[in-house]
């Protein structure tokens, strides 16, 4: 889908969304786009970018319980298959598994939606330029 604002520059979408998934401003890649775990910034303390605009919501969340899912899902089955574990051992190691995996994600993937609504001139960015 173009964006609508043909005057404006090409935005590469994937050194962007690299960018954001180290956490990083898409635009400058060095300021960091989160003022907490998930907090995103107004503006970019490096090269003051305006992130004010995005929509990340749920986006970050419903992207990493699909990921989490989909990796834990059919190593749970592989290690019960293969190894029969008690129950106990099994539920521990993947709850603090999909936890830690979950932790991980959801700052980072928060940062790649919002590096992509960026790229891609959505809710507002790139209305002043």
């Amino acid at each position: 889908m173009a964006h609508t604002h043909e005057h404006s520059p090409e935005r590469p979408l994937w050194p962007a969304m690299r960018k954001g998934f180290r956490r990083k401003c898409p635009s400058c890649g060095s300021g960091p786009i989160l003022k907490s775990y998930l907090t995103v910034r107004d503006t970019c303390t490096v090269c003051r970018e305006d992130f004010s605009h995005h929509r990340a919501d749920d986006g970050p969340a419903y992207l990493t319980i699909l990921i989490v899912g989909h990796l834990m899902a059919p190593l749970l089955h592989v290690v019960f298959v293969m190894w029969r574990p008690e129950p106990l051992v099994l539920f521990t190691v993947f709850a603090v598994g999909c936890v830690t995996l979950s932790l991980y994600l959801l700052p980072r993937l928060k940062g790649m939606i919002v590096a992509f609504q960026w790229a891609r001139y959505m809710h507002g960015f790139g209305s002043s330029a």
